[in-house]
């Protein structure tokens, strides 16, 4: 009896809730100007990468494609497909602007890994540098976790640069691929 009398109490506030948002749609959340900043990804993109796997290894090369959708004026979401020594890659990246944090917000999935990499992340003050970082499993030692940083600096309308970092056992960041996108078309 008490679950039920609970799960009614529930139900009645999640109801409540909608028909208030419903009734004022200032609560609804309005994006911000960081929100624009995410809106020059929109678009078809060619990509051309560079990878190291190891130290005095020449870097691996491929390319791939990028898809990226805005859904309503808040979020970016990214269809990733790549080529790769170890096979074709597809992943998915949504990236957003939180403003209670103050800061980007995203996430990143992969079909070559298990880990959800959730990134945080600021603009630099020229406006063109979206700094993103996150935490997981060391490329090197599966059992460690290292730190990562992921740039993505726009130097046109028709072309960006993703730059991949993460911290070594020295704690020192080292970047290990670089990604030149183009707009198609």
């Amino acid at each position: 009896m008490r679950k039920s009398a609970i799960a009614g109490f529930i139900v009645t506030l999640l109801v409540s809730a909608v028909v208030l948002v419903a009734q004022d749609p200032t609560k609804l959340p309005v994006p911000q100007t960081e929100h624009a900043w995410l809106k020059q990804l929109v678009g078809e993109w060619e990509s051309e990468s560079e990878m190291t796997t190891a130290p005095g290894q020449p870097p691996q090369k491929s390319k791939g494609t990028e898809s990226v959708r805005a859904i309503g004026g808040l979020w970016v979401v990214a269809d990733i497909k790549g080529e790769t020594p170890m096979g074709v890659m597809t992943a998915m990246l949504t990236l957003g602007y939180d403003p209670q944090k103050k800061k980007y917000v995203g996430t990143w999935v992969d079909s070559m890994m298990n880990h959800l990499w959730i990134y945080e992340g600021t603009l630099d003050p020229t406006g063109k540098i979206l700094t993103l970082e996150t935490e997981g499993p060391n490329m090197t030692d599966p059992s460690k976790r290292a730190k990562y940083r992921d740039a993505i600096e726009i130097k046109s309308k028709d072309q960006k640069v993703l730059t991949s970092s993460a911290t070594g056992d020295d704690g020192k960041w080292t970047t290990f691929m670089t990604v030149n996108y183009r707009r198609k078309g």
